[in-house]
């Protein structure tokens, strides 16, 4: 039971530190172009140099 006095928090800290992350990641505007990284790997039209 002594050990829940670190444990607790440490999850709660751990927990925190996941949200910061997840709101920053959310303001950067990762999650704004979610198609786009995907099509542009099939796309045709890329610019590697010819044979």
């Amino acid at each position: 039971m002594n050990m829940l006095i670190y444990l607790i928090p440490i999850a709660l800290f751990l927990g925190g530190l996941g949200l910061v992350a997840f709101l920053w990641s959310l303001k950067s505007g990762q999650y704004e172009d979610l198609d786009g990284a995907a099509w542009r790997a099939i796309s045709e039209d890329d610019d590697r140099p010819e044979r």
